[in-house]
């Protein structure tokens, strides 16, 4: 078992008001602690989907556990060969080298609070999904920057059935 322990010597306090949001709708991200603030304890984002939206395609983290947990609404999320819905409260936790996605449950919104441990710089690469939204830089571009972010794009057969 390893221990991580992180170097900050400060709470870090975000304010809703405050912190930065990437994206339209039906996606919005709003970044609230990048790994840089939490001495590599973890980064946490706020995404909400409108209704049936996709957040993330599958992929899967190296060196990394992602935690979602529904502040409301519905989601779907893949996690290795499966994928459940959760609902409001429900928790959700993909563990380091595991296939996962998530989007909204079809004719559903979702509010979901994701933190990624240990942390890995994020805001950057949802910045980068930003500039693909609009058209500013290739999708392939996400390709050039896997591992700088620890994030690494697969097929899913059964995200794309559940999707259908």
């Amino acid at each position: 078992m390893s221990l991580i322990v992180p170097e900050f010597d400060e709470s870090v306090v975000v304010r809703s008001a405050e912190a930065e949001v990437v994206g339209r709708a039906p996606t919005t991200i709003r970044l609230l602690a990048d790994s840089s603030a939490t001495g590599g304890a973890l980064s946490t984002q706020r995404v909400t989907l409108a209704d049936g939206a996709n957040g993330a395609n599958p992929h899967r983290h190296a060196n990394s556990a992602e935690l979602f947990y529904l502040l409301d609404g519905s989601a779907q999320l893949l996690s290795g060969d499966q994928v459940v819905t959760a609902g409001r409260g429900d928790l959700v936790v993909v563990p380091p080298g595991v296939p996962h996605a998530f989007a909204a449950a079809p004719g559903e919104a979702a509010d979901i609070l994701i933190v990624i441990t240990p942390g890995v710089e994020r805001f950057e690469y949802f910045r980068h999904l930003e500039r693909i939204a609009y058209g500013k830089v290739p999708p392939e571009s996400l390709l050039e920057v896997q591992e700088i972010y620890d994030t690494y794009f697969l097929q899913s057969t059964a995200w794309e059935e559940a999707r259908a």
